[in-house]
C-alpha cells in the first residue's frame, strides 16, 4: 500500500501505531506532508517514498483543526497545508481523523485560515486581504516559516458563511501558493468521542 502521511499531533500517534504495525510485517510505503512527519517515520523504521516515485497513493489519513458537517475541513495550524493538500490530492482516498473538539457548525469558528505566500508578494498579500485580518503567523516571538521556506499569514475571519467563495478568492490571489480550507476532499472521518470513535461519510 501506498499511505500517505498528514502532518500534527492526532498523525503522530497514528505514526507511533503504524510503526508497530510495520515491524510486525506490515507492507507500505508512505509519502510524508512534513518534514516533522519525514522525521518520526524515519526515527521509527516505516519505509518511506515520494510523489516521484508513486504518484497515485491508495490513501492519506490526516488530522484538521476543524472539520464541518460536509467534511470539509479547515487546516494547518502546524504550517504544513500545502504540502498535506498535495499529498491528499494524490491519493485515491482522503481520511480525517479527529476528536469532537474539531467537529464545527462553520468553518473558522475557533481557528483562522492559513495562507501560505512567496516572500516577494507576502505584503501585497496581506493588503489584498486587508478586510479578514490578515497577520504572520508567528512561532518562538518570531515569524512562522514553512517547510517551503515561505512566509504564512493567519486571515481571522470569524465563521466563514461562504468557503467555496473565499477559496476562490484566495486561489485567485497573486503570490498565494495556498492555504488552509480543504473543500470536498475528505471522503471519510473518524471522530473519537468520549464513548468511543464514530465513523462519518461525505455526504452525497
Amino acid at each position: 500500500m501506498a499511505l500517505g502521511l498528514g502532518t500534527g499531533s492526532t498523525v503522530d500517534h497514528l505514526i507511533e501505531v503504524l510503526a508497530g504495525r510495520v515491524k510486525a510485517g506490515l507492507t507500505l510505503r508512505c509519502v510524508a506532508s512534513s518534514l516533522r512527519t519525514e522525521q518520526a517515520a524515519r526515527r521509527l523504521g516505516i519505509p518511506l517514498t515520494t510523489l516521484d516515485t508513486d504518484p497515485g497513493l491508495d490513501l492519506c489519513i490526516d488530522g484538521a483543526d476543524e472539520v464541518d458537517g460536509r467534511l470539509d475541513c479547515l487546516k494547518g495550524l502546524g504550517g504544513a497545508f500545502v504540502r498535506e493538500k498535495v499529498v491528499a490530492s494524490a491519493s485515491r482516498r482522503f481520511v480525517l481523523i479527529v476528536d469532537e473538539t474539531k467537529m464545527v457548525s462553520r468553518l473558522g469558528s475557533h481557528s483562522p485560515v492559513l495562507v501560505e505566500a512567496i516572500p516577494f508578494a507576502a505584503a501585497s498579500v496581506a493588503r489584498l486581504l486587508q478586510d479578514l485580518q490578515p497577520r504572520p503567523k508567528m512561532k518562538d516571538g518570531r515569524p512562522f516559516v514553512s517547510d517551503n521556506g515561505n512566509p504564512v499569514l493567519e486571515l481571522h475571519t470569524g465563521p466563514i458563511a461562504d468557503p467555496p467563495s473565499l477559496a476562490r478568492r484566495l486561489d485567485a490571489t497573486p503570490g498565494i501558493l495556498g492555504h488552509g480550507l480543504f473543500l470536498s476532499m475528505a471522503h471519510a472521518a473518524y471522530v473519537a468521542f468520549p464513548g468511543g470513535v464514530r465513523s462519518r461519510e461525505r455526504p452525497l
